[in-house]
């Protein structure tokens, strides 16, 4: 095995157990998710927009736009100054 491989591999094993790791440190999940809009900074939406302007995630074109969302914990939106649009129930 060539050094450049050997570098290949242990690297590649190296962001996986990152990874692993990284996922195991993640508290637990909220019961429940609100999506809440006005918050959402130009490009980061979560999904499409309230009005219908567009049907996909990364479209939103200006900062915290009415119409845009993105999906925190219930009880967050209140918090960082948004208006919740519906409380959908985390999947199990």
């Amino acid at each position: 095995m060539s050094k450049s491989t050997f570098a290949l591999k242990t690297a590649i094993a190296g962001i996986a157990l990152a990874g692993a790791s990284a996922a195991m440190a993640v508290p637990d999940q909220p019961a429940a998710w609100e999506k809440c809009t006005g918050v959402a900074m130009a490009g980061k939406n979560d999904c499409g927009a309230l009005d219908g302007k567009h049907g996909c995630a990364g479209q939103s074109t200006v900062d915290r736009a009415a119409n845009e969302w993105v999906y925190v914990p219930q009880g967050t939106c209140a918090k960082i100054g948004g208006d919740v649009a519906k409380v959908k129930p985390a999947k199990a």
